[in-house]
């Protein structure tokens, strides 16, 4: 089997988990996104992930997503391209015209320069990233700031607030992400409330990987970042 075969069967696989998970909960699974995390993978599996048909890829570095995203238009194929690691300001000009939505915005700082450099010709989808455990060594606002730094979104120019994002503590038992993944679908709905964002903004959560995608997706993920059972481990 070459490599666009497993992928498009992974990928297959994974939907499947999608939707099993949705049957559950009764969602309908139109309304999950499936992002693959290309992170570290080389360009050959990115062009492979487009033709056997996934739209949304995920990267972690903006060098290696420029880069990536560059050989991906030059081969004629145009996924959607997310920014999902820690982002620097000074990186910020390099990913601004090529990314469809950015999931780690997790300071005033970062708002600000993204506000200086996104054009009306390419608006930008801002997932606010939300240290919902309070875990120091990971990025993320501390949920009590999550308010006033989602108002900051919304203020500024050409950025969509699309919803807030999250990463739980490692756990070897995907119920131990429950917890976590409530605590943010929690915060979105009471954000949503004092603010009343309108319809389409603030009403996406970014949580869910490999191994608990399906806990994230019964408490109301709407993007789930997907690498390992897409493409192997990391190189």
């Amino acid at each position: 089997m070459d490599l666009e075969q497993t992928i498009r069967r992974n990928i297959e696989d994974v939907r499947a988990r999608i939707g099993r998970a949705c049957d559950k909960v009764g969602r309908d699974p139109a309304g999950v996104r499936l992002m693959g995390v290309t992170k570290r993978k080389p360009v050959e599996v990115v062009m492979a992930a487009c033709r056997a048909g996934l739209v949304d890829l995920g990267e972690n570095y903006a060098q290696e997503l420029a880069t990536k995203a560059g050989q991906v238009d030059e081969a004629g194929l145009s996924p959607r391209w997310h920014f999902i690691g820690a982002l620097q300001t000074n990186k910020v000009r390099s990913i601004a015209g090529l990314v469809t939505s950015i999931h780690s915005v997790d300071r005033p700082s970062l708002v600000k320069e993204l506000a200086k450099r996104v054009t009306p010709e390419r608006p930008v989808d801002v997932f606010v990233e939300v240290g919902i455990a309070g875990e120091e060594q990971k990025s993320g606002v501390n949920p009590s700031r999550a308010e006033a730094l989602c108002i900051g979104v919304m203020e500024a120019p050409c950025l969509r607030l699309a919803g807030l994002m999250a990463v739980p503590p490692f756990g070897r038992d995907p119920e131990e992400s429950r917890p976590w993944f409530r605590a943010l679908r929690d915060l979105r709905d009471r954000l949503t409330d004092t603010l009343e964002p309108g319809p389409g903004v603030l009403d996406q959560l970014s949580m869910g990987m490999t191994g608990d995608l399906e806990v994230a997706v019964e408490e109301g993920a709407t993007v789930v970042r997907v690498g390992t059972a897409l493409f192997g481990p990391r190189d």
